[in-house]
């Protein structure tokens, strides 16, 4: 079992650039697949980007190029380098976990991540 704390969200402006981390208690984070979601007012939510236990990494489409996953095992945090944000990144973001056994996918179902975090917000202006 993982305990997952999200932190880092804030208030930015167009252009700008957040880091979120994601802190994990309990078993080693180096055990799972992880992954950061995001959930816009309204919208579903999805994958922005996955960082898997081979070391993997995949981006959604709209993420690609501006956004970074990152994984410290030694502290057992998990971040994501967001830079030239857009008012479309608004949203709640979340961090996952997952033990399924299978390859790095930014289209694993969200059902498969068996352990979330509470969220951090990101609010990018125009």
């Amino acid at each position: 079992q993982v305990d997952l704390v999200e932190s880092g969200g804030g208030s930015v402006q167009a252009g700008g650039s957040l880091r979120l981390s994601c802190a994990a208690s309990g078993d080693p984070m180096s055990r799972y697949d992880m992954a950061w979601f995001r959930q816009g007012s309204g919208k579903e939510r999805e994958a922005v980007a996955t960082i898997y236990r081979d070391g993997s990494t995949s981006y959604s489409e709209s993420v690609k190029g501006r956004f970074t996953i990152s994984q410290d095992n030694a502290k057992n945090t998990l971040n994501l380098q967001m830079n030239s944000l857009k008012p479309d990144d608004t949203a709640m973001y979340y961090c996952a976990s997952s033990t399924y056994p299978g390859t790095c996918s930014i289209s694993r179902p969200r059902h498969l991540y068996g352990y979330w975090g509470q969220g951090t917000q990101v609010t990018v202006s125009s």
